[in-house]
C-alpha cells in the first residue's frame, strides 16, 4: 500500500513538473504551438486530479494522513499560473475562462464523487456492523433455544417419571386394598368357625345334660 501511494505521488511530481515547464513554454512559445501546449496542460491536469483521487483513496484505505490537501493546494496554484498566462496572452485563441470554468466543475464532480464514495462505504459499514449484530442475535437466539430443548426433554422425563410413580402408587394402593378385604374376609371365616364350635358345644352341653 505505502509502495503504491510513493508511485502516485511520484507520478503526480513528475506530471506537475511538466506542466511547469509546459506554462513557461507556453509564456515564450510562438502562436503556432500555443493551441498545442494547452491541449496538453488540460490533459496534464486531468490526469493530474486522476492521480489525487487515487492518491487519496489509497490514503484512506492506509487508514493514514496523506498530503492530498497540499497536493491540491500546489495544483490549483499552477492553474492560476496557467490561468494568468492564457489571460494575459492578447493573441489567444482559446477561450482560457472557459476551460477554467470546466476544470472547476469537473473538481467539483470529483468531489461530490468521493464524498458519495465516502457515504456509501459508511453506509457499507453500517450494513456490516448491523449483519454482524444479526448473527449475534442469531447465535443467541439458537442457544437459547436449545436451552428450552434441553429443558423440555428434562421436563418430559420429569413427567414420565411422576407418572411412573404415579402407577406404582396406584398398584401398591390396589395391593394394599386386596390385603385388607382377604384379612377382613380371613377373620370373617374365623369368626364363623368360633361360633360354629360354640353352637356346636352348646348343643352336646345340651343333649348330654338331657
Amino acid at each position: 500500500m505505502a509502495t503504491l501511494i510513493q508511485s502516485y505521488e511520484q507520478q503526480y511530481s513528475v506530471l506537475t513538473a511538466d506542466i511547469t515547464a509546459k506554462i513557461g513554454r507556453l509564456k515564450t512559445g510562438n502562436e503556432e504551438n500555443r493551441e498545442q501546449l494547452s491541449r496538453e496542460i488540460h490533459a496534464n491536469f486531468e490526469e493530474a486530479n486522476d492521480l489525487l483521487e487515487q492518491l487519496e483513496l489509497e490514503s484512506r484505505g492506509a487508514g493514514a494522513g496523506s498530503r492530498v490537501a497540499a497536493y491540491r493546494a500546489e495544483l490549483q496554484r499552477v492553474r492560476d499560473e496557467y490561468r494568468s498566462v492564457t489571460t494575459n496572452s492578447n493573441n489567444y485563441n482559446i477561450d482560457s475562462e472557459e476551460v477554467y470554468d470546466e476544470w472547476g466543475g469537473a473538481n467539483e464532480q470529483r468531489r461530490k464523487l468521493l464524498d458519495n464514495s465516502e457515504r456509501l462505504e459508511r453506509a457499507g459499514k453500517s450494513l456490516t456492523e448491523g449483519y454482524r449484530v444479526v448473527l449475534e442475535t442469531e447465535q443467541i437466539g439458537a442457544a437459547v433455544l436449545q436451552d428450552l430443548s434441553v429443558q423440555r426433554e428434562t421436563i418430559q422425563r420429569s413427567r414420565g417419571r411422576l407418572r411412573e410413580t404415579d402407577e406404582q402408587l396406584n398398584r401398591s394402593s390396589r395391593l394394599m386394598n386386596s390385603m385388607i378385604v382377604r384379612a377382613l374376609q380371613d377373620r370373617f371365616i374365623l369368626v364363623m368357625v368360633f361360633l360354629v364350635i360354640g353352637v356346636l358345644l352348646c348343643a352336646g352341653l345340651y343333649f348330654s345334660v338331657t
